[in-house]
C-alpha cells in the first residue's frame, strides 16, 4: 500500500503541473498555435511537456513532500471523490472525444472541424472535463496522502479556473453569440436545482 501511495503522489506532482501548463500556454497563443497548425503544435508541446515530468520526476523526492500516513477517513474522502470522478468521466467521454482533448479542433481554427458541446452533461455544467479533473486530483491527493501531492492537488483548482477563463474566452471568439447565450443558460462548474 505504501509503495502504491507514493507512486500515486510522484505521478500528481510530475505529470499534472506540466499537463496544467500545457493549456496555459495554448489558450491564451491559440492564434499563433493555429498558424502553426495542430500536428507540430502537438508535437511542439508534447515534447515539452514530456521533458518537463521527465525533468520533474528527477527531483520527485523534493516534490513529493512528507508522507502524512494512512488514514481510513482519508482512503474513504479519496474513494467518493474517486467514484464522483469516475462518474463524470464515464458519462463525459460519450462526447469529448480524445481529439477534441487533444484541442486538434481549436487548433485548426476550421469552424468545419468545431462544433459547441451543449447535450448531455454538457447541458448541465460547461466544463465537466475541468470538474472531473479537480475532483480526481484531489482523490489521488487524499490516498496518497503525500504533502506535495495535497499542494498540487489543491493548486489545481485555481489553475483549472483560469484555464477555463482562458477557453472561455476562445470560445466566444469561435461560436460568438452560440456560446453566450449557452454560458448564460448552463453554470460552469456546479448543475442547477431544477
Amino acid at each position: 500500500m505504501d509503495t502504491a501511495r507514493y507512486v500515486v503522489a510522484v505521478l500528481v506532482v510530475t505529470w499534472l503541473p506540466p499537463a496544467l501548463v500545457w493549456w496555459l500556454v495554448v489558450h491564451p497563443f491559440v492564434d499563433f498555435w493555429r498558424r502553426i497548425g495542430p500536428r507540430p503544435t502537438l508535437w511542439f508541446l508534447g515534447t515539452l511537456t514530456t521533458a518537463a515530468i521527465v525533468g520533474l520526476t528527477l527531483v520527485r523526492g523534493r516534490l513529493v513532500g512528507p508522507d502524512l500516513g494512512t488514514h481510513p477517513p482519508v482512503l474513504a474522502l479519496a474513494l467518493v471523490l474517486f467514484i464522483a470522478s469516475a462518474a463524470i468521466a464515464r458519462v463525459r467521454r460519450r462526447q469529448l472525444t480524445m481529439r477534441i482533448l487533444a484541442g486538434v479542433p481549436e487548433l485548426s481554427g476550421d469552424p468545419s472541424e468545431s462544433q459547441l458541446l451543449d447535450q448531455g452533461l454538457y447541458a448541465h455544467i460547461r466544463h465537466p472535463r475541468y470538474v472531473e479533473i479537480a475532483l480526481g486530483t484531489l482523490a489521488w491527493a487524499a490516498f496518497s496522502n503525500f504533502g506535495g501531492a495535497w499542494v498540487v492537488g489543491l493548486m489545481t483548482i485555481p489553475a483549472i479556473h483560469l484555464i477555463v477563463i482562458l477557453e472561455e474566452r476562445e470560445l466566444v471568439d469561435r461560436f460568438g453569440d452560440e456560446y453566450r447565450a449557452y454560458a448564460r443558460r448552463v453554470p460552469r462548474y456546479v448543475p442547477r436545482r431544477r
